[in-house]
């Protein structure tokens, strides 16, 4: 087992922690300055003992007392998250994020009041008050802290946080927000999908402008393999070309006609396509 633990808990997170004493329904690990946490028998990895250390999620249970766990919850404190909505009492709505204890959104931190069954995103944080996991509609407050540091066309991860009438809210690397305009978007997206996109542009105001294609060249690239892979499942053959209307052309290939004619002209010149007057055929 390796021996190498981290000293710092950190409550709502994955910990790195040494087993310390075995019972007969778990083991219980350390939690630093004499706090020992206990990992109920069904977490525990096969073979563990005293002195090896165990990685596991650390949160409070039903009743508030410190657990560690093997589960995997869909969010850790620090995390946004698409959750669904399980319950609503008079301290809140409680959503489901994988763990036996759903974590409560109180009525403060909920922009409309949350109804069961539905899916919010939300940032997971400890209440400075109570000490308690909860979670917060109110995600904007954790975001743009810091100033951006991105080049245009970097890739990055956004997960998509909201509808706005512009388009789509997107959450950067977990701590920045970027806007995909809808007239740009040349597939379909929803709430809460988490994929790769890249910096179309970094304003003045630090506001990030996004696109779910990779801008110039790369973004050529990437179409060539799609309509190489859209060739050969329709017989080496396909209806489109450059009069095309261009709704066909983003169902057909999730782009736009631009850097569809792009990416056909590029294919053309490389001798992989001939180009006929109704369509494109694979050479």
């Amino acid at each position: 087992m390796n021996n190498d633990v981290d000293t710092q808990l950190s409550v709502g997170r994955y910990n790195t922690l040494r087993v310390v004493r075995r019972v007969d329904f778990g083991v219980y690990v350390s939690g630093g300055r004499e706090v020992e946490i206990l990992m109920p028998q069904r977490y525990v990895p096969e073979g563990v003992d005293v002195g090896d250390s165990v990685e596991c999620f650390v949160y409070y249970d039903s009743e508030d007392r410190l657990v560690a766990t093997g589960e995997r919850p869909l969010a850790q404190v620090g995390e946004f998250a698409l959750l669904e909505c399980k319950a609503v009492n008079r301290f809140g709505a409680f959503l489901d994020w994988g763990l036996a204890k759903d974590v409560l959104v109180p009525y403060g931190e909920q922009l409309t009041r949350m109804e069961e069954g539905r899916r919010y995103v939300v940032y997971l944080f400890i209440d400075g008050g109570s000490g308690r996991i909860v979670a917060t509609e109110r995600i904007d407050r954790y975001l743009d802290n810091l100033a951006p540091r991105y080049s245009v066309g970097e890739e990055v991860d956004i997960m998509i946080a909201r509808r706005t009438p512009m388009g789509y809210m997107a959450i950067i690397n977990n701590r920045h927000s970027g806007m995909l305009y809808a007239n740009e978007l040349h597939r379909p997206v929803e709430i809460g999908m988490s994929c790769k996109a890249y910096i179309r542009k970094v304003r003045d105001d630090d506001r990030i402008d996004l696109s779910l294609e990779r801008l110039g060249y790369g973004k050529v690239v990437d179409l060539r393999g799609v309509i190489l892979r859209k060739l050969r499942e329709n017989g080496g053959r396909m209806a489109v070309c450059d009069k095309t209307d261009p709704g066909v052309v983003r169902l057909a290939f999730g782009c736009s006609k631009r850097a569809f004619k792009m990416a056909v002209g590029t294919m053309y010149r490389e001798g992989l396509i001939a180009l006929d007057n109704d369509g494109i055929r694979l050479l």
